[in-house]
This record gives C-alpha cells, structure tokens and sequence, in this order.
C-alpha cells in the first residue's frame, strides 16, 4: 500500500508545475501561467522563507504540491496554505490527508497560531477539502489573484494550537 507523504520542493516541483498548468486546475486561479512565469514560480518556492513549499507524493509518485507561507491576515500573523493534487487523483481523500500533513508542519513551526485556506467560493472541491481536514469556514472576502482579478473567496482557518 502507497503512503501519502509529503517531500521538500525539489528541481521535481518544475514538472509538478508543468502538469498543474491547465485550463482545469487553474479555473479558480487566473487560468494558466505562461512559461516564464511557471520557471519564476519554481525558483520562488526553491527559496521560499517563513514557510515550506512541498511535493505530495504517492510511492514514488508525484500526485501534486502544497505548502504553507507567512502573511498578515485580519490584523494577526498568520500562515497561508494553497494545494493542488492532479484530477485523476481527485476524490480519494489524498488533498484533505496533505492539508493536515501540512497543518502539522506549520504547527511544530510554532511561529503562527493559525492556518489560513482561501479557496474560490465555487471551487466546491477546495471547499469540501478544507472542510474534511478540519478547517471552519470563517467568511468570505475578495482577493485580488493574480493581479488585476477580484474574485471571492472562503476564508477557512484553522487552529494550530490544537494540534500541538
């Protein structure tokens, strides 16, 4: 049986990105990136600070990414979380089972007490992930994402200090 793990971001996460660029997992977020803006992504999460960007893997298999970054929310430092497990491993329960993986990184972190998600009001599969993982809907707020584009969005949180 193949264990869901979750890797730190490699040179492999440039692939991951590649396969992630389509019309339908970027739906929610803008659409697809062009080439450049996909390299600049990598190099990004290759040095990313104050948080993890990582691999979701299956086996030996890379089934999507994660990760977790700091920002200021509502007044309280926060971390913020995005996700994205390819469609043909949808609906298994592998994106909720990475969002507590990473909860539990953030958590021994130590350094927020909260963890944020803020999928597209519509993306009715984002919003049941955060809500299997054990995230409480909060709200809802307009995002500019990417630049230039307002659209709404949940606002899921949950407490880290739980899980220590």
């Amino acid at each position: 049986m193949n264990t869901l793990r979750l890797e730190p971001w490699s040179d492999a996460g440039l692939a991951v990105l590649h396969r992630q660029n389509t019309p339908g997992m970027t739906e929610h977020l803008g659409g697809p990136e062009t080439e450049q803006a996909i390299v600049d992504r990598h190099q990004r999460y290759l040095s990313l600070d104050g948080g993890e960007m990582l691999l979701v893997r299956l086996g030996d298999e890379a089934i999507g990414s994660i990760g977790y970054w700091e920002r200021e929310w509502g007044g309280e430092e926060v971390y913020e979380t995005g996700y994205g497990i390819f469609p043909e491993f949808g609906g298994r329960g592998y994106a909720a089972e990475a969002l507590r993986l990473v909860a539990a990184r953030a958590a021994v972190r130590g350094t927020r007490r909260h963890l944020h998600a803020f999928p597209h009001v519509d993306h009715a599969a984002s919003n049941a992930v955060c809500r299997k993982a054990g995230f409480e809907l909060v709200g809802t707020d307009s995002f500019e994402y990417p630049k230039g584009t307002w659209q709404q969005s949940n606002d899921w949180r949950l407490d880290l200090s739980a899980l220590g």
